[in-house]
């Protein structure tokens, strides 16, 4: 007869080790968190300090290329900062934590959590999201089974809610000016560079994202030789959206303009003779006479 106990309830050995393994691993988060706090309080922020601080990385000119998104909704651009500079802001902002977590994975899905906490005043943001392990293409749509492949569609939807989060703690101030410090820094950054040559440099670049030179010409609405500084900077923008996976492929598509000629189609036009009307008869003449005087009534009343 066996007299041992099964001290785990009816649990097997192997799940009883996981769940001291989580128990632990919470124990300690809670224990780093604790520690964080007392420090934030013991050295608090000087936002004078911390807002030099931000507009001093604002000056860089890689932070600023890739500090603001553009998008187009219903006809309207909208411009915000990116997660790159909502990151730089937090840092330098200082006694914030702020990231992402799976919290769960499921077979077809995993629920995340995207979160900032100023440990200073002890405000908190989250955002809780469910992200499909599935990765859409344009010729469909396939399920993901390696665990890098599903992390990367984690992180990537995930930083979004975290810049979201982010910003919603910080004062809008801080943000306007760091916008502000950034669109300075771009304009003072062109380092000897022609428009043209920076524009190549932008074509090269959309060229990975399979779009073309006559696409980014549309999508301006004018001729490449035409391009001046306020169009630069709104293509490096909407590079950066590209990049950090806001806009799609298609956003050229759907928002291209008409193509401004050629110059020498322009030429050729201009060239020709426009077309000559030949005067009207008499009669004709009577008669338009006529119309005339009736729309002159219309429109007097």
């Amino acid at each position: 007869m066996n007299n041992e106990l099964n001290v785990f309830g009816g649990q097997t050995q192997e799940g009883s080790l996981q769940s001291v393994t989580a128990a632990m691993a919470a124990t300690r988060q809670a224990q780093e968190v604790q520690a964080a706090m007392v420090v934030a309080k013991t050295f608090p922020r000087n936002q004078q300090d911390s807002l030099a601080r931000i507009l001093d990385a604002c000056n860089r000119p890689t932070l600023a290329e890739a500090a603001t998104y553009t998008y187009n909704r219903g006809g309207t651009e909208i411009i915000g900062p990116s997660i790159r500079l909502a990151e730089c802001i937090a840092q330098n902002w200082g006694n914030i934590d702020f990231g992402f977590m799976e919290l769960e994975r499921k077979a077809t899905e995993s629920t995340v959590q995207a979160y900032a906490w100023d440990l200073e005043t002890n405000t908190r943001r989250s955002l809780l999201f469910s992200v499909k392990h599935r990765r859409d293409t344009k010729n469909g749509s396939y399920a993901l089974k390696e665990d890098r492949d599903i992390y990367e569609l984690i992180a990537n939807q995930a930083q979004r809610r975290v810049r979201a989060c982010i910003l919603a703690l910080i004062p809008g101030d801080v943000i306007d000016a760091a916008l502000k410090q950034c669109d300075v820094t771009l304009k003072a950054q062109n380092n000897g560079q022609s428009i043209q040559d920076i524009v190549s440099k932008l074509i090269a670049a959309f060229a990975e994202f399979g779009i073309t030179e006559d696409q980014v010409r549309g999508y301006i609405g004018k001729n490449i030789e035409a391009f001046n500084e306020k169009d630069v900077v709104h293509l490096k923008r909407v590079y950066t959206s590209l990049k950090d996976g806001i806009v799609g492929n298609d956003y050229f598509l759907n928002r291209m303009k008409e193509s401004v000629q050629a110059p020498e189609e322009q030429a050729t036009q201009a060239t020709q003779p426009a077309p000559q009307t030949p005067e009207p008869g008499p009669a004709a003449a009577a008669d338009q006479t006529a119309k005339a005087g009736q729309q002159m009534g219309l429109d007097d009343l």
